[in-house]
């Protein structure tokens, strides 16, 4: 019992950096994610992070799962009710949402170093995502190897969160709502939408 008591302040001190992150990165973005910053913020001394994260990309990597974790709670919410494609629909507008909205966090979930990396497993987080898309694209598109077919709508989905985000879609389609483009993107790999 005496184990399970003095891991619980370490336990919590871990996640008080991780929001501590989290929070840092709300307000200021990645380039604010310096470990004396997170402890400032935490309330703790600069020294305290490396306890619990001995380099600074595990830290980083701790922070961006919490992104893919509230991400992929945001997709399973979905209808599955719903047709496929009307699911995979929502989960295009879910997915351009959250990256819209939490530009910074969306940053820092699909930074290079960090997935290769391999801290904290973080490029296997996004593979839960990648699995409903797979087969939500195979259930629309049972003529075609939905992995593929799939890989290239998350490339267009990445890519038009990155360009509409950095506000380089906006004038060249001529439209201020990434919607209509979304159902192109959709159109587009998944053959159009029946009547």
């Amino acid at each position: 019992m005496h184990e399970s008591s003095a891991c619980e302040p370490e336990a919590g001190l871990r996640a008080r950096l991780v929001e501590a992150g989290v929070e840092l990165l709300a307000r200021e973005g990645v380039q604010a994610l310096t470990l004396r910053a997170i402890a400032r913020r935490a309330g703790v001394s600069h020294g305290a992070p490396r306890r619990h994260f001995p380099t600074h990309l595990e830290l980083l990597s701790a922070i961006a799962r919490r992104g893919f974790a509230e991400l992929g709670r945001s997709v399973a919410a979905d209808d599955d009710t719903a047709t496929p494609r009307a699911r995979l629909t929502d989960l295009g507008h879910v997915y351009l949402r959250f990256a819209l909205d939490n530009p910074d966090m969306y940053e820092l979930m699909f930074r290079h170093d960090l997935l290769e990396s391999g801290h904290l497993g973080l490029r296997d987080t996004g593979l839960p995502l990648f699995a409903r898309l797979v087969e939500l694209v195979g259930r629309v598109r049972p003529d075609a190897d939905a992995r593929l077919v799939a890989g290239a709508l998350w490339a267009s989905l990445h890519g038009i969160a990155q360009l509409w985000g950095r506000g380089g879609l906006q004038p060249a389609t001529g439209s201020d709502d990434f919607v209509p483009l979304l159902r192109s993107v959709l159109d587009a790999h998944l053959g159009p939408e029946d009547g």
